[in-house]
């Protein structure tokens, strides 16, 4: 499966942080995953697969990523404006197909 150019490259913008912020979030994430920060009011961390950025559905959610936040995260990683519980059916439909 390969990936959409265009949802490596949001993400790297998305993801555009200083090397000291960097080095601390990548510093628990296994190889081929990222963190991601969901919630409305209080975020929960959550480690995912690279490969969920070229599912139609996640990249939904980056685009409200984006319209939300711009390329400004102020969590210091990719926020996801939307409920804990939404973003598990997401991941849930992710890890299904």
């Amino acid at each position: 499966m390969g990936f959409h150019s265009s949802a490596i490259i949001r993400a790297k913008q998305i993801l555009q942080l200083s090397p000291s912020a960097a080095s601390q979030l990548a510093s628990n994430v296994p190889k081929g995953c990222l963190a991601v920060y969901v919630g409305e009011i209080q975020k929960k961390r959550f480690i995912i697969p690279i490969s969920y950025l070229n599912q139609p559905l996640f990249q939904y959610l980056l685009s409200q990523a984006e319209e939300e936040f711009g390329y400004h995260h102020p969590m210091g990683g990719l926020t996801i404006p939307c409920r804990e519980d939404i973003f598990h059916l997401v991941i849930s439909s992710l890890n299904q197909s």
